[in-house]
């Protein structure tokens, strides 16, 4: 009787053998490394507040060689902080460097009735207690204390509900001081 080999036929035990080392090498990369730690942890190693980004987040990859970071939420959502509403679409994408994210794509702010791209993200003197937000045509200076605890998001259907809509109508976001 002929012994059957666990490994499909294409394949032998010599070619796995040479296999294995570059499939534990992918498995340790940085970006297949999106549930080492947390977002929040990642946030703070950098310099970043750790409630930046909503509490819905999904998943997320770092690759520390070119600074990308892609974030994954579990859907588009909404997130006020403190009186500012921000809308999060399912994916975002910056690059992260130390006390930055630059070139934010994924992540919008309401302001005077207007949706404006935040385009970055800088913490330039940590002991200032004041992060930059860039939304394109001007920059907000806030207290870092705004994103010290992520905001909880409401998906777009539940804008109404929300209160979310004209005006900038906030009543479903108030939370208990």
């Amino acid at each position: 009787m002929a012994k059957l080999s666990p490994f499909p036929a294409f394949i032998s035990r010599k070619e796995l053998f040479v296999l294995i080392p570059f499939f534990v090498c992918f498995l340790s990369s940085p970006l297949a490394a999106s549930g080492a730690g947390s977002i929040r942890d990642l946030l703070r190693n950098y310099g970043l507040p750790s409630g930046l980004l909503p509490n819905s987040v999904e998943s997320f990859a770092h690759d520390p060689s070119s600074g990308l970071l892609e974030v994954r939420l579990d859907y588009p959502c909404y997130a006020l902080y403190d009186d500012g509403l921000a809308y999060f679409e399912s994916e975002v994408r910056g690059n992260l460097s130390y006390g930055a994210l630059s070139g934010v794509v994924g992540w919008s702010q309401e302001e005077l009735f207007l949706w404006l791209p935040v385009k970055g993200i800088v913490v330039t003197d940590p002991t200032s207690g004041v992060i930059l937000v860039d939304i394109g045509v001007a920059h907000k200076h806030l207290p870092v204390s705004v994103f010290e605890d992520p905001p909880d998001c409401r998906p777009p259907g539940e804008e109404a509900a929300a209160g979310v809509g004209l005006f900038g109508r906030r009543e479903g976001f108030l939370q208990p001081r």
